[in-house]
């Protein structure tokens, strides 16, 4: 059986394109179910859970945003499409303040958390750990901000497939 292959250069970018998506971004997802169920079984797992959203977010999303920037440029410009659509720039938009939030919030919110959390369980000692309003407050917000953050992705996802104005 002969499989007939015939990719552009436009088809390889799409592809990157979406599996950046997938990939890269689709892992920070994992980090709205992280802490309530570290929390849940034990809260001494906190410095893990925030350690793993910034490995997520420095390895995974950071290299994702860049591909899909560069791959967004490339079929914009082989397609003869214009930087001056409303999904394009939109589109653009949002990878431009997702890559702020995960490079000037995300990364750091969560190296200052995990060195929080691990202090607050080192003065718990064996005892049960109950975390500061502090560290509770700048965790709620992260939270917050992480919901905000996979609002915008999913639009970017929806100005992609719909295309408006197109």
């Amino acid at each position: 059986m002969e499989i007939p292959l015939s990719l552009t250069l436009l088809d390889v970018s799409l592809w990157i394109h979406i599996t950046a998506v997938v990939v890269g971004l689709g892992a920070t997802f994992a980090g709205a179910v992280m802490t309530p169920v570290a929390m849940k079984m034990d809260a001494r797992h906190m410095p893990f859970v925030f350690r793993v959203q910034a490995t997520l977010n420095l390895y995974f999303a950071n290299p994702a945003l860049l591909l899909i920037l560069i791959t967004g440029i490339y079929q914009v410009n082989e397609s003869g499409l214009s930087f001056g659509s409303f999904w394009i720039s939109a589109s653009f938009l949002i990878v431009i303040v997702l890559g702020g939030l995960i490079g000037g919030y995300f990364i750091p919110t969560d190296r200052k958390l995990e060195a929080m959390a691990t202090e607050e369980i080192k003065a718990a000692g064996d005892g049960p750990v109950e975390f500061s309003e502090e560290f509770q407050a700048k965790a709620r917000i992260e939270g917050m901000v992480g919901g905000f953050t996979g609002i915008l992705i999913v639009a970017a996802i929806l100005l992609m497939v719909v295309q408006p104005g197109a």
